[in-house]
């Protein structure tokens, strides 16, 4: 019976039963309507004479119900929205029952009409509402006792919106009995039928008051040093935390109301402002390849690509697990059909390229393949070389080979004054990049920003992995410091200065400040409840091979001459002159020592290709 009625024929019935309510209440508000006009005193013959009226009005009602669209609300969910809608409808039914008055006429009092109208819709509200009141009422009273009890930091809009989230599925959510908020103008009130208890500050008094289950943040636009402090707050009571999703996350595939909380969200900084135009102009019906198009930064980019419509993303990397889960999230959000092609080959093969640009033609080309993990890079130097600089050179030559038109290249901060083997691929990188642009057509850029969050291999994972195993979190360096971006601010700023496309330019992305890493690691430790030295302890372990105390965005010879473009989280640097002939000469011989796997070799020609080049590699006999 009940999946009968809550099915397809189901969803008919109840409509047609509400509709015969709704016609009852209007016989109802006229009869109501006469008594209020007349006071008891109508003549029988009016009576007569209006009750003969009562199939006219009802029809009118009727009609203007269904198609103001009365019978397609669902009430559970019923808010203002839909009181706005039903006092427009009766407002519009009333007002078709004067004129038709006017018209036919009908030579009834104009306040029965008006009176009728108004009854009928506090008849039908308060119908509606009671039907919902009493709805929620037994489903909490079923559910209450297994139900997870929610505090809901934040009393806004986000809050209200949670609220009425978990109200609405309780099952599944558990049931909200609280809220914290520092507006004292809430304090004792209640929004949503629920009581604002106190502030963010008193939320652990309020969990055992309340016996809180779960948390849920839900504080939009709250971001940096406040969240990390609200999330330390919460994290702190033990009760599981959640964070309200962010609209966009909403719309991917495995979007939820509500996530778990992670490193990014006290870490990010303000949303960044693109020129979507400029993106678009370069994007749009455009086929797009993107290297390494598995990896954290290049998954990223193809994400945000696809927004602009491209006529073709091909995805091409030599790690076929990231590239097909990608490809899956994409055809899922964007439908089977879209355009997207998944490229198996490596960077290190020219023919490889040759072919996928002879077959694919791409215009745009985003290269973010490349070995990038220092320490490991300092084991395998000659690997690091073939893949960074070679494999950047085969790209190069095949893009510009095949007609590219816009070529981007990523690099990094670790290509500024180098202590260590990728560091010095990497300002090679941006070498043959500003050699390749002063004779090609095709404009080259490198975009180079400092370390992003979550990405594959980075400090963060390591992190949380040994909190989870109860510590110690070892730290390189006490005084050791970095630049933090989120993966998708440093995707959409790398999107933003492909458009710029002055070639041979190194774009420079702003950073904001360095961010100790030893204060990283105690937010870190108190984002999980702990408290840093007392539950997970803190242990120095000295500096890793290759790695910097501190890292730098500009070199001493850019500093100078670095200037803000277009937007205000982009600068570009000077080009360095390069002794072309020269420069080539010693990449062939820097290709030999690589083929022989001559790693003590390829440190000399390393430091001797880039000047800047001082390396740091007296730990890895240690």
């Amino acid at each position: 019976m009940k999946q009968f009625f809550y099915g397809r024929t189901g969803k008919w019935v109840r409509r047609l039963l509400l509709f015969l309510l709704d016609m009852l209440f209007v016989c109802f508000s006229l009869h109501l309507a006469i008594a209020m006009r007349y006071e008891g005193a109508v003549s029988a013959s009016m009576y007569a004479r209006l009750m003969s009226l009562l199939p006219e009005i009802i029809a009118v009602y009727a009609a203007v119900s269904i198609i103001g669209g009365v019978y397609d609300m669902i009430w559970r969910y019923a808010g203002a929205a839909e009181i706005m809608r039903l006092v427009l409808v009766y407002a519009l039914a009333a007002g078709v029952t004067l004129l038709l008055n006017r018209i036919v006429p009908w030579y009834v009092s104009r306040p029965v009409l008006v009176m009728t109208g108004m009854c009928m819709m506090l008849l039908v509200s308060a119908a509606r509402f009671a039907y919902k009141l009493l709805r929620e009422f037994f489903r909490a009273r079923n559910s209450g006792e297994n139900s997870d009890r929610i505090l809901i930091v934040g009393a806004g809009e986000g809050g209200v919106y949670a609220a009425r989230i978990c109200q609405q599925n309780r099952e599944k959510f558990g049931q909200p009995v609280a809220f914290a908020d520092d507006d004292p103008l809430k304090r004792k009130m209640r929004i949503a039928g629920i009581p604002v208890c106190g502030t963010i500050d008193e939320v652990p008094e309020i969990v055992k008051s309340k016996e809180i289950d779960e948390i849920i943040v839900a504080v939009p636009g709250t971001k940096g040093e406040r969240l990390a402090e609200i999330v330390s707050i919460c994290k702190g009571t033990r009760c599981r935390t959640r964070i309200l999703s962010d609209p966009g996350e909403l719309e991917r595939p495995a979007g939820a109301a509500f996530r778990e909380l992670n490193t990014s969200d006290f870490l990010s900084r303000d949303e960044v402002e693109l020129d979507m135009e400029m993106i678009r102009g370069y994007l749009a019906d455009k086929t797009v390849m993107v290297t390494g198009g598995g990896g954290s930064i290049g998954s990223e980019i193809s994400r945000q690509i696809m927004r602009f419509h491209p006529k073709e993303l091909i995805l091409f990397d030599v790690y076929e697990n990231g590239v097909y889960e990608l490809e899956c999230e994409l055809r899922q959000k964007y439908g089977a059909d879209c355009p997207v092609t998944v490229l198996i080959g490596s960077i290190r093969d020219k023919k490889r390229l040759d072919d996928v640009f002879e077959a694919h033609r791409p215009q745009v080309v985003f290269h973010a393949a490349a070995h990038k993990h220092v320490p490991l890079m300092e084991l395998n130097p000659s690997e690091a070389v073939k893949n960074n600089v070679f494999g950047t050179r085969n790209l190069l030559r095949s893009a510009d080979e095949h007609g590219v038109e816009r070529f981007v290249q990523i690099s990094t901060d670790k290509a500024v004054n180098p202590t260590n083997v990728m560091g010095a691929t990497k300002r090679i990188t941006e070498m043959l990049m500003q050699s390749c642009a002063r004779h090609s057509q095709m404009r080259c850029m490198a975009v180079r920003f400092g370390n992003v969050l979550g990405s594959h291999g980075s400090i963060i994972p390591l992190f949380e992995a040994q909190i989870r195993r109860g510590g110690p979190v070892t730290l390189t360096h006490p005084d050791i410091t970095r630049y933090f971006m989120t993966i998708p601010e440093a995707a959409q700023l790398v999107l933003q200065a492909g458009g710029l496309a002055q070639s041979g330019a190194i774009y420079v992305l702003d950073m904001g400040e360095p961010v100790r890493i030893k204060d990283l690691a105690e937010q870190l430790i108190r984002f999980y409840g702990y408290e840093p030295g007392v539950d997970i302890e803190i242990k120095i372990i000295g500096l890793r091979p290759g790695e910097k105390l501190y890292e730098e965005l500009m070199m001493d010879s850019e500093r100078d001459f670095m200037t803000r473009t277009a937007h205000n989280k982009i600068f570009v640097a000077p080009p360095i002159p390069i002794e072309e002939d020269a420069f080539e000469r010693q990449l062939d011989v820097l290709r030999e020592a690589a083929s022989a796997d001559d790693d003590p070799r390829v440190i000399k020609l390393l430091t001797e290709i880039v000047s800047t080049y001082k390396p740091n590699r007296d730990m890895l006999a240690s």
